[in-house]
């Protein structure tokens, strides 16, 4: 059975709560129906009035670059005003809200708790429950399944735009399970009503959803993206390239210092789970090393069931460091993923990428239980 999303069983069967009122779309390109009609197409379509557009990071449009901030525009389709939650603000305004009388939330997340539309779901209803408008939030799969859970939490005084909530790495949850968990959780008390899917399984990935894949932004070209994503994010918080500006981001990682076939090799005696690692030699045209050849790594997903990638991304972060010498470079980037100040001193230890995930995967046990009341699937 395909899964149907909300959005698509919104538009099948029109809510007649919701055609009497004027709402609000908080949503991105990736958010269509199976035959790729866009959300504002399909819920016109469906009888549904809009009165205003919310972007998140990347823009409504889906164009604009990773951490760019985003301006408020006018849609040149539409002609609605859109409000920008990636700009000088991260939530709705009480003016643009007056525009509206409820709210739709439609995005296509990739499972990662520091990938933003996560905190955009956040302040969109924190800032809906202040002025006492519903979000009724049309889910959509979780790329990665629903059962695998791994990585750090986030511990107090790391919290940030991309660790708004005390969650592991890779969560295992939909945006519509995580919309419950953090109304309840953190008391944002919104007026939150969930349109849930059918046919989706916590065991499905992405590619066996029968749904088709739209970039849900421009780093995240294809469903194999989202899988090493969670792990291999954490390299942004090095100074070595991870694609961005070729055709393979987050799927490759080097430096112009760095021999990609004496890496590849030891990537590979690791026998690490589910991946096998190729010398690659790339020039990234954005980001760290722009303009710059590099030599590095291609990560090949081999079986995705047994892979786990934050023990992948702390392994190759422990590995480049040490053969990057002097060249090697920290930011506070690290903290910001991590969610935590420990994990960078851990790593210049002996053994520190087995010793982090460790300590990170007995947290994950604990949010595993924690998650369970809220599970919508």
């Amino acid at each position: 059975m395909p899964t149907r999303t909300g959005l698509d069983l919104l538009t099948a069967s029109p809510d007649p709560d919701l055609l009497r009122l004027r709402l609000g779309l908080v949503s991105h390109p990736a958010a269509t129906l199976p035959n790729l009609t866009g959300a504002v197409d399909a819920l016109r379509g469906a009888g549904y009035t809009l009165t205003a557009l919310f972007g998140p990071e990347h823009g409504f449009g889906g164009a604009a670059a990773d951490g760019a901030l985003v301006p408020d525009a006018r849609d040149p389709r539409s002609g609605l005003p859109v409000f920008s939650l990636y700009g000088a603000s991260k939530e709705p305004s009480p003016q643009a809200l007056d525009l509206v009388d409820a709210l739709v939330f439609d995005m296509q997340d990739v499972g990662v708790r520091f990938y933003t539309y996560l905190s955009s779901l956040f302040y969109v209803l924190q800032a809906a429950a202040r002025q006492g408008k519903p979000v009724y939030l049309a889910d959509r799969p979780n790329p990665l399944g629903g059962e695998v859970v791994e990585g750090g939490q986030v511990e107090a005084g790391f919290e940030s735009f991309v660790g708004v909530v005390n969650i592991p790495i890779r969560h295992g949850m939909t945006l519509g399970e995580l919309a419950g968990y953090m109304n309840a959780e953190y008391a944002l008390n919104a007026d939150l009503r969930v349109v849930k899917m059918q046919g989706w399984r916590r065991d499905l990935w992405f590619e066996e959803t029968g749904l088709p894949w739209v970039p849900p932004s421009p780093a995240m070209p294809h469903p194999q993206t989202a899988t090493l994503y969670p792990g291999m994010c954490l390299l942004e918080g090095c100074n070595l390239s991870l694609g961005r500006g070729t055709a393979l981001p987050f799927e490759i990682c080097g430096a112009p210092w760095l021999d990609g076939y004496a890496l590849a090799e030891e990537m590979n005696a690791l026998g690490l789970p589910g991946v096998r690692f190729r010398p690659i030699t790339f020039t990234p045209s954005a980001s760290h090393h722009a303009g710059a050849e590099c030599g590095g790594v291609q990560v090949h997903v081999l079986e995705k069931q047994i892979l786990r990638p934050v023990p992948l991304g702390l392994r190759l972060l422990e590995v480049t460091r040490r053969r990057s010498g002097d060249a090697w470079g920290w930011n506070s980037h690290l903290e910001r993923l991590a969610g935590s100040g420990w994990v960078r001193s851990s790593l210049e230890a002996a053994g520190g990428a087995e010793q982090v995930n460790a300590r990170w995967q007995a947290n994950a046990g604990a949010f595993l239980l924690q998650r369970e009341s809220f599970l919508l699937y």
